[in-house]
């Protein structure tokens, strides 16, 4: 079969980002430490690739660390809304119409009524800001989308003809969904959990900016971005650099994302 191009060049984009954040954990061009004030805001090229920022450090070394930051921020996240996500969706689709059913998806509606960046700013209020608050944010903002996906794709089929065997063979619920539901569905989430990971990194970056993700010294593209506001005029590399790599980070993962969307869904494949 071959594969769309949308799924190569998505692919191809992440794997860039993936591959500069694994090797940072045992190289970069400098350490994202290192402060050189006599190289401070020299533009690309030369010993700097990306030049440096307002404090002499080398970007290309912070690029590479905080890519390392938002991937590891947006899989946990992604991890928790389906870890708790998942099963509340299969939950509720099994007790359908049921008091359990509107207790989940009414709650589900509550937290959708407050977007991450609202949670994340409450959770902060109470604990400090930090990464892992900006994971928790995330990822309670992630459940009601894969809960609300789980048990959208498991209603659409529990009334086929494999899914009455299985419940005329003596199955119970529990496992029907684990058997028969969850491989099933696998396909949708997969593709949700690819744009729920762009999306977590774009939020990742939006809380740093604020000051409310990863705190210094920890490198994050989003605090890179807010560090260069005020030297747009005398270093705009400083600004371009860290927002073309959230934006090519965030495209490629949702180029992915349309790309296992047309592999995985056959509906799509019949339709081409």
């Amino acid at each position: 079969m071959r594969l769309p191009a949308t799924l190569l060049i998505g692919g191809a984009l992440f794997a860039a980002f993936a591959a500069a954040a694994l090797i940072s954990f045992i190289w970069t061009p400098y350490s994202v430490d290192e402060l050189n004030i006599t190289a401070r805001m020299q533009p690309p090229g030369g010993a700097h690739l990306l030049g440096t920022d307002h404090f002499g450090r080398d970007i290309l070394s912070m690029i590479m660390v905080g890519a390392r930051t938002s991937i590891a921020v947006a899989i946990v996240a992604v991890g928790i809304g389906m870890v708790v996500g998942v099963p509340l969706g299969l939950i509720a689709a099994a007790n359908r119409g049921g008091l359990v059913d509107e207790v989940i998806m009414r709650t589900n509606d509550l937290v959708f009524a407050f977007p991450s960046l609202v949670i994340a700013i409450l959770i902060t209020a109470i604990f400090g800001p930090s990464a892992v608050n900006a994971i928790l944010a995330i990822g309670i903002f992630n459940i009601p989308v894969f809960a609300r996906v789980t048990r959208g794709g498991a209603l659409s089929i529990g009334t086929l003809d494999y899914i009455m065997a299985a419940r005329v063979a003596g199955k119970g619920t529990a496992r029907i969904a684990v058997e028969h539901v969850l491989p099933n569905i696998a396909n949708l989430l997969i593709v949700q959990g690819t744009i729920q990971f762009s999306l977590g990194i774009l939020a990742e970056a939006a809380l740093s900016y604020i000051g409310l993700g990863a705190q210094p010294p920890t490198p994050s593209w989003g605090r890179m971005l807010a560090d260069s506001q005020t030297l747009i005029s005398l270093a705009p590399h400083t600004a371009i650099i860290p927002g073309l790599a959230i934006v090519f980070a965030v495209l490629g993962l949702n180029l992915m994302g349309d790309g296992l969307r047309d592999v995985l869904d056959p509906r799509v494949r019949r339709a081409r």
